[in-house]
């Protein structure tokens, strides 16, 4: 599968040049949008940078709620009042038992860093793109961000702000309690990022092929890119999750003394409890939140990387 936009791009130009000795110039009307399929090439790394963190920011803002249901689905032995069967009866109960904005606890802390996080990320998507064709890697992510969210998602949690969980693990815990999780989290985005990316390329080129800037092409392809990402990688998550929560309940029934840590320690723990099917906890949370998750996240990212990248190329144009 080829993944680079060279051919795609030269046919580009050659249209526009096309375009101009026809209209006498008029074909510069439509430059923004022909230049857009050039991205990978012309597109600055700021550009990138931006339009990622607007992209990380905006998915993660709306689609955080889900994220809280699906932490609390994933729990290996759940307090019996916090036991849910659907997506929509978590989150009535939640808002019922907890008050209206529980599902939010943890959201600041998380834009906190999906804005850099994604930043990083698309920006080292796109040049590794341009670099390797197809070869894909992402390993950024702010792992304290993500044990301090997912600790004040669990039902009943003990933290009540951000600043609060940060000292109390910190205190109780050490420093090592913010990277329990970091193998997992890392083994888990190899996978999560080469379906994710293949997945995505691979759509783009059947529903989008000229690779204009196409906001319908991006929704489909995003979100069904990132649905089969995270039904594959849901074991993985399990586990992650268990190691960012420390659940104590589940720990007492595993006769663990102290913390939990590693990823081998972890699976073995989810088998121990929960048998096969324990590996496959909130699926259907974990699909759900992320389909639409990447589809807002690609969709965004595209928009501002085409709204930059025109906004550079007339600036450059009156000058």
């Amino acid at each position: 599968m080829e993944l680079h936009r060279g051919g795609v791009g030269s046919q580009a130009a050659g249209r526009r040049m096309d375009g101009d000795c026809r209209d006498g110039g008029s074909g510069s009307r439509d430059a923004g949008s022909e230049d857009y399929e050039n991205l990978p090439t012309s597109a600055s790394v700021s550009t990138h940078m931006t339009a990622g963190a607007m992209a990380g920011i905006l998915e993660h803002s709306l689609m955080y709620p889900l994220d809280s249901v699906k932490t609390r689905m994933q729990s290996l032995h759940p307090d019996p009042r916090a036991q849910y069967t659907s997506i929509y009866g978590a989150l009535k109960k939640i808002i019922q038992t907890e008050g209206f904005w529980r599902p939010l606890r943890g959201l600041n802390v998380m834009m906190t860093g999906a804005g850099p996080a994604h930043a990083m990320y698309f920006a080292c998507y796109e040049n590794m793109k341009r670099t390797l064709n197809d070869v894909f890697s992402h390993q950024g992510n702010s792992h304290l961000a993500n044990v301090v969210k997912q600790r004040l998602q669990m039902y009943n949690s003990q933290h009540r702000s951000a600043l609060s969980c940060i000292r109390t693990v910190w205190r109780t815990e050490g420093l090592g309690a913010f990277y329990r999780s970091y193998t997992t989290q890392l083994t888990m985005n190899i996978p999560f990022q080469s379906i994710h990316f293949i997945t995505y390329e691979f759509l783009q080129e059947q529903v989008n092929p000229l690779r204009n800037y196409n906001p319908q092409s991006h929704i489909i392809s995003g979100g069904l890119a990132g649905a089969l990402a995270a039904a594959a990688t849901t074991p993985l998550d399990v586990c992650k999750t268990l190691l960012n929560t420390q659940e104590n309940m589940a720990l007492s029934l595993a006769n663990v003394n102290g913390r939990l840590s590693g990823m081998a320690n972890a699976f073995r723990m989810v088998y121990q409890l929960n048998g096969f099917t324990g590996y496959f906890k909130g699926l259907y949370a974990r699909v759900i939140y992320q389909m639409p998750s990447t589809a807002i996240s690609w969709s965004v990212y595209e928009f501002f990387k085409y709204f930059l990248t025109k906004r550079q190329l007339e600036n450059r144009t009156l000058y």
